[in-house]
């Protein structure tokens, strides 16, 4: 395939970026998109030009480092798939490609498509997690009854890689999403009731605080989401947090 990539190049955080165009030839249908960017690179380095900066780890759907916008799109136009699993056969021979960074206020843009999600992890550190007794009385997990609905229902919510995509399709850059996956995967267990109250208060704020917007139940945080992560997480945590400030 012959393609023209419109992709955005920034030098660091604090220049100011562009779109620039680059023509590409020889691009099979199963490449990955991210095996199309090698091929560019590869390129452009032998013309002695920088290199389009990209995230990537495992290129294997799991970590959520790849995340780009792709024709207007979080991980472009196939369903249920990270970038990296995004196969160019999605794309026709002669197609224009925008390629842009996830655009929210709370993921600045470091250098062209690498964004920084740390965001993401400050709201997981006040709350995604439980305390575990270490005095020698612990109790086997397993010995805990769970009923099957809240274990399935858990164990979704905790498949949620912490991508961004739902913060980038939202016309608010809203993650309740990603926040209520986290709430949920311990909200629904036994292991995670001792601390529900304050974590769903503190991983709230700290949303808030980084700069997240609201929430207004269009539903493309769910469409977008390579992972299926589903929208009643949110119902979930929206009543995780009210019950949380009556008892408070």
């Amino acid at each position: 395939m012959k393609l023209n990539l419109k992709i955005w190049r920034q030098k660091d955080a604090k220049s100011k970026g562009e779109m620039k165009d680059y023509p590409i030839n020889g691009i099979e249908g199963d490449m990955s998109f991210l095996e199309m960017l090698d091929v560019l690179n590869e390129e452009l380095i032998n013309k002695g030009e920088e290199p389009v900066q990209f995230d990537h780890d495992c290129r294997e759907g799991i970590c959520g480092s790849c995340s780009l916008q792709i024709n207007g799109e979080p991980h472009g136009p196939d369903r249920l798939v990270t970038t990296c699993q995004l196969h160019m056969r999605k794309f026709n021979d002669g197609d224009t490609i925008v390629i842009e960074p996830f655009r929210a206020t709370a993921f600045p843009v470091i250098k062209d498509l690498v964004i920084d999600r740390s965001a993401f992890d400050r709201i997981q550190q006040v709350g995604g997690y439980v305390s575990v007794n270490t005095s020698g009385n612990t109790v086997d997990a397993n010995a805990t009854p769970i009923e099957k609905e809240n274990a399935d229902d858990s164990f979704y919510a905790a498949t949620c890689i912490g991508c961004g995509a739902c913060v980038a399709a939202c016309k608010n850059a809203s993650a309740m999403l990603f926040t209520s996956a986290k709430v949920s995967q311990f909200a629904l267990l036994p292991q995670g009731k001792v601390e529900a109250t304050e974590r769903v208060q503190n991983m709230v704020r700290q949303m808030d605080l980084e700069g997240f917007g609201n929430c207004t139940n269009t539903g493309a945080c769910e469409v977008e989401c390579p992972k299926g992560i589903s929208l009643e997480n949110i119902a979930r945590m929206n009543r995780e947090y009210l019950s949380a400030n009556v008892k408070g």
